[in-house]
């Protein structure tokens, strides 16, 4: 050949062999390069393995590691020799002479490349497909276990008659298990034909026979698997029409058989299973005919049916037997939907009763002795008050509180009362000089409990603390105040060693600790601090002088991360609340066990029936689902996490949920008993909000029983939207200690409404018993409106609000200057046949970064009051002076002095402008006594402005000086708000 680097007269280049030293050193570096990869793929192991025996969750660990390592060898090996063994037979089924063509000629070539590889060629494929079916079969770690442990619910499907147990641990285990032969089978046939091309024995353009008489009984046997595998598939979707969604009445989660299913799709599906049967037979047969004319007329016959009796026939049977009579047809299946439903999601034991949503008794005068023995009404917003909390409680700039504070109850002087209640976390966006040391070393804890009461506020709107202060004192008594694991504590930190941490501030100085507590890893050996150097990517963890002995590296530290972790086959509840339980703080997080396997039951997605306007501000309190479309849940277990030792305990909660069950078989003495739980814990437990919000979401249709009514549409609700937040999101929830009409005392529940379809008058009020360990825990009462008569819902009581002139006056006044006003949450309690609604009403004025409640709105039977106080406003909407809802505490709010006699409207106009600019000056200043008065003062005379003009009004004028709507006070600012009196 041609010398094609220079020609014949030019230079020859030749390259020597690399030096022994370069040889050494790429060696070197390529062995320290495997050993790198290597070691980091140990450390990842390893801390994990670390991490779950510090937790006392090993078994988890292990169960979990060796059952993925099972099924990646097992499924790995089989799908690799299914492969193999198809090439190896393909190749010693190869004919003795290739035809003499040009086709063959070209094939030579590869065949003679590929010659001296052959054995590592076939080791490659088969290894590489091993790879890929071993990983794909190991992410089925759950439905292998939940198909070996599985427990009968004890219930049966309608129409098989089968255990529901079939639907949701055994047919998703077969359903994998056809996935993998119809994938092996595939594979083969692909791999099989492609020998076979390459050697001759399937021949495209050469002449003669298209494939030797071996390759067609070869490739016949394969593909009759696979004809047989959709026969074993046709079999298995009679079974799937019982967890088959659907679009149904605009539903696209309706699941369970309808009429179509059972009268066309069913029989069909059996018709096609023989046809699958008879067809896959001819091809097995084509061993001994070794002609392909039969199975392909077998095989077009099936796909033909498939088209006809699979496709056309339904679509027949609905257009003409459906359609013309659907309630008839459908009405019986609907009816098994109904039922499954409600079971499947617990809310088969709902009471709905009919209310009238107006009040029975004429006298209001009345009710006012009865609202505080019928709720008490929460005005401390949680979802409000955090930067209340922050400004007052924060004490040091590196703690803070969570952006949602929780409501809890708490026992004062024998009687429970309405907590909002946040912890002092950690903050480290606040430490004074961040460095490596500060954040992991020094700054590692948050410090105690801050507690308010949720039916009160003092003289200024702030709350009434009930624990406050550095260290925190109050109500709760001695407990261990030291938050290590909580919602905020993200990173990790290195505790115990030689470097102390900073535990708080005082005036005497900085107050510091070490850790005692067990919890964490000890990084006294050096494999571990190499193992976590490389897993966090800090090389200063493995030589730092500050970790010695005792260091023990704390991670994995909120609490929903925790408990997913120790159980990763639970969905997780997307708030996690503190609770001082037995000396101890405790975050307290609920999580469920769930299916999507329930025959006839509809299918949720977790992820948006569980969304809200405060989900979707704040992504911390999304649920952690394991599975986001399930047709089955059920609140099967507490757990708690301690906030000092991050200790994880794992509850019973619900004994007879056979999910629950079944996962205690695969992973036992993870799950403690029922009985275990103190009575103290017992009283902070609650029903949680993302299953009310799911079981709220099913019941806006499945509230009715019979399926006519389901049908005809005319019962469907929706989640009406939060009017107070602009986020267009559903309305959360609300805690609330009230009395349902058939209830005899108050109960911890929780809330919400009901709207009609595009409509924003009330349809429903619906609450669950929250207050675990009662006999009543979790019964759903529904209170339904009336459809003939019309009772506002929360948007349109928002609404009159706002369009109230005095109120939207006084508003616009509280606005005043760089104010803003933030609503709270609109709460609704039945009340003698009506219902009360109260919404707290907060200002965040001039520098002031965090609301005050400063007003509450409240309406009843078409009455509105806007005043200082709950008890105020209570007073003028019912017209009387009834007792208080809360008891008196030092520094509640109190009324307001009297006004003067006879004042005139001109005169009363210039005291308010006085007022607010007397509270713009105090709010610069800071001053919050000056500015409560100032308030007052404004208040007051915005009173006298609006007496005087009824007064004006009805006399002709008499009374004092005239006065136009819209005229400003002398001495107003060019651009600032004018008082306007109320017409």
């Amino acid at each position: 050949m041609p010398d094609r680097g220079g020609g014949p007269s030019g230079p020859r280049i030749r390259v020597g062999r690399p030096s022994r030293r370069v040889r050494t050193l790429l060696m070197t570096l390529g062995v320290l390069a495997v050993l790198g990869m290597a070691f980091t793929m140990f450390a990842g192991f390893w801390t994990d393995w670390l991490w779950y025996r510090s937790v006392n969750y090993s078994s988890v660990f292990t169960t979990t590691l060796w059952t993925k390592i099972g099924l990646f060898f097992v499924f790995g090996v089989l799908m690799a020799l299914a492969v193999g063994f198809n090439i190896w037979l393909a190749h010693r089924l190869r004919p003795p002479l290739s035809a003499m063509s040009m086709e063959q000629q070209n094939l030579d070539r590869y065949r003679m490349s590929i010659a001296p590889y052959k054995k590592w060629l076939l080791f490659g494929i088969t290894a590489l497909v091993g790879l890929i079916a071993g990983a794909s079969a190991s992410g089925q770690w759950r439905t292998w276990l939940m198909w070996v442990n599985g427990v009968p619910f004890g219930q049966k499907d309608p129409q098989f008659n089968l255990d529901v147990s079939f639907y949701a641990f055994d047919l998703p285990w077969y359903r994998f298990l056809l996935g993998f032969g119809f994938a092996a089978a595939i594979l083969s046939v692909i791999a099989a034909a492609l020998t076979h091309y390459l050697y001759g024995g399937l021949r495209v353009t050469s002449p003669g026979a298209r494939a030797t008489a071996a390759a067609t009984g070869h490739l016949s046997v394969l593909i009759g698997i696979f004809v047989a595998l959709k026969a074993v598939a046709y079999w298995l979707d009679r079974y799937g029409l019982a967890v088959k969604s659907s679009d149904f009445r605009a539903t696209d989660n309706w699941t369970g058989l309808r009429y179509v299913d059972a009268n066309a799709y069913l029989p069909a599906k059996t018709i096609l299973f023989c046809i699958a049967v008879i067809c896959a037979l001819l091809f097995f047969a084509t061993i001994w005919r070794r002609t392909w004319q039969l199975p392909v007329i077998g095989f077009g016959l099936m796909v033909l049916s498939a088209i006809l009796i699979g496709g056309l026939y339904p679509a027949i049977v609905q257009k003409f037997q459906v359609q013309p009579n659907e309630q008839a047809k459908e009405a019986p299946y609907v009816e098994k939907n109904l039922e499954a439903t409600r079971q499947a999601y617990g809310i088969d034991g709902t009471k709905v009763t009919d209310y009238s949503g107006t009040g029975n008794t004429e006298d209001k005068t009345q009710l006012r002795d009865d609202v505080g023995a019928t709720a008490s009404i929460r005005i401390m917003d949680p979802n409000i008050v955090s930067p209340t909390f922050q400004q007052l409680q924060q004490i040091r700039n590196y703690y803070a509180f969570p952006e949602n504070l929780d409501v809890d109850r708490y026992a004062k002087d024998g009687k429970d009362q309405d907590t909002v209640i946040g912890l002092r976390e950690i903050n480290l966006a606040g430490i004074p000089k961040k460095n490596w040391i500060n954040n992991h070393f020094r700054y590692t804890h948050g410090y105690g409990v801050v507690a308010a009461k949720g039916t009160s506020a003092d003289a200024q709107g702030r709350p009434n603390f009930t624990e406050s202060d550095l260290p925190s004192k109050g109500d709760l008594g001695t407990y261990e105040q030291r938050v290590y694991y909580g919602e905020k504590t993200t990173t990790y930190s290195i505790v115990g060693g030689p470097q102390k941490e900073i535990d708080y501030s005082d005036d005497n100085g900085e107050k510091t600790t070490s850790y005692k507590g067990d919890s964490g890893v000890n990084l006294s050996n050096p494999v571990n601090r190499a193992a976590y150097a490389v897993a966090f990517g800090e090389p200063q963890i493995l030589y730092s002088g500050a970790i010695g002995d005792g260091s023990r590296i704390l991670y994995n530290r909120t609490p929903k991360e925790r408990v997913e972790a120790v159980a990763p086959w639970l969905t997780i509840d997307g708030d996690a609340y503190p609770a001082v339980v037995n000396g101890q703080i405790q975050w307290i997080v609920d999580a469920y066990t769930t299916t999507n396997g329930y025959p006839y039951s509809s299918r949720t997605t977790l992820g948006d029936t569980t969304a809200d306007s405060l989900t979707a501000t704040n992504d911390n309190r999304a649920v952690v689902a394991q599975q986001n479309q399930v047709n089955y849940i059920r609140n099967s277990v507490k757990a708690t996490v301690d906030a000092y030792t991050g200790e994880v305990k794992l509850y019973q909660w619900d004994t007879k949920d056979p999910v629950l069950k079944t996962w205690m078989k695969a992973f036992p003495d993870t799950v403690e008993p029922k009985s275990d739980i103190s009575k103290d814990l017992m009283d902070h437990l609650r029903y949680p909000q993302d299953l009310f919000k799911v079981q709220r979401e099913l019941l806006t249709r499945y509230h009715v029983k019979d399926a006519t009514t389901f049908l005809s549409g005319s019962e469907v609700w929706q989640v009406p939207d939060d009017p107070t937040n602009r986020s267009g999101s559903a309305v959360p929830p609300y805690y609330l200690s009230m009395k349902m009409p058939d209830q005899k005392a108050q109960a911890f529940s929780l809330t919400t409404t009901f709207t009609p379809t595009g409509r924003d008058n009330l349809s429903a009020f619906m609450a669950v018993d929250a207050e675990a360990g009662t006999s009543d825990y979790g019964k759903i009462r529904i209170l339904k409106l009336p459809t003939n008569t019309t009772v506002n819902g929360p948007k349109q009581v928002q609404s009159q609000f706002n369009s109230q002139e005095d109120i939207a006056e006084s508003i616009r006044l509280l606005r005043g200057g760089d104010s803003e006003v933030e609503y709270g949450n609109l709460l609704t309690v039945p009340l003698d046949g009506g219902l009360l609604y109260v919404e707290p009403v907060y200002v965040r004025g001039g520098g002031l970064k965090y609301p005050l409640l400063r007003k509450v709105l409240v309406t009843y039977g078409g009455q509105t009051a806007f005043e200082n106080t709950l008890d105020e406003a209570l007073n003028k909407v019912f017209g009387a002076d009834g007792p208080t809802t809360e008891p008196p505490d030092e520094g509640d709010t109190t009324t307001p002095p009297p006004t003067s006699d006879n004042p005139t409207v001109q005169q009363a106009l210039e005291d308010a402008q006085k007022a607010f600019d007397a509270g713009q000056e105090a709010l610069k200043k800071n001053d919050w006594e000056a500015y409560g008065k100032a308030q007052k003062d404004l208040e007051d005379a915005l009173r006298r402005a609006e007496d005087a003009q009824s007064e004006a009004s009805r006399t002709g004028g008499a009374g004092g000086g005239e006065s136009k709507p819209g005229d400003k006070p002398s001495g107003s600012p060019s651009g600032s708000p004018s008082p306007k009196p109320s017409s």
